[in-house]
């Protein structure tokens, strides 16, 4: 837990950098129901692997202009060249599988949009509609990742998805909001545990 100069106590996570108070203060953890910002939600969390996620969150609006604003039908028609621009492009991280599988995983996405209309309905029943609200009082309470998260890596990775291991999968549940881990201390945890949940 910390407690910054606003006086607010937050998840220790976040420390004292603007930027990751603010994504902690406004986004991580509140119900996300928008397709594209879940798939963008879904390729930054995959591009966190082996980094941390502020190193990730510095460059979001680089991958933004990158992948076209993260619109899963035309991050799908990337070809080679448009690859090949991806790994020249200072602003994002370049890493050839990590790009190669954003644009797989856009296929993938557009695929499972095609058979359940949208994909937030598709990942939505993995909690059966309704947000799961922890009640941790400390950050090494909450885990890394859950047998929910399993069954959702093993439904991704069966349906083509790559980069969505276990810990990358409820790393994206807790951003979506399909888990609230704000801990109980944090001014987070009640706002976002009294968020509506989808119809």
């Amino acid at each position: 837990m910390t407690t910054a100069p606003d006086s607010l106590s937050r998840c220790a996570w976040c420390g004292q950098d603007a930027l990751y108070q603010a994504y902690h203060d406004r986004e991580w953890g509140v119900p996300l129901h928008d397709d594209r910002a879940l798939f963008e939600l879904l390729t930054l969390e995959g591009a966190q692997a082996g980094l941390s996620w502020i190193t990730v969150l510095r460059k979001r609006d680089n991958y933004r202009a990158a992948f076209a604003g993260f619109d899963p039908a035309q991050v799908a028609r990337f070809d080679a060249a448009d690859e090949a621009a991806l790994l020249a492009n200072p602003g994002i991280i370049r890493n050839r599988l990590k790009v190669a599988s954003t644009i797989s995983n856009a296929r993938a996405f557009l695929a499972i949009q095609a058979e359940f209309r949208s994909f937030d309905a598709w990942l939505w029943r993995f909690v059966d509609g309704r947000p799961i609200h922890n009640t941790w009082a400390e950050l090494s309470q909450v885990p890394a990742s859950t047998p929910l998260s399993d069954a959702l890596s093993k439904a991704l990775k069966k349906r083509g998805f790559r980069f969505v291991g276990s810990t990358i999968c409820y790393a994206f549940m807790q951003s979506a909001g399909l888990v609230n881990d704000h801990v109980t201390g944090c001014f987070r945890h009640r706002e976002v545990a009294g968020l509506s949940s989808p119809a």
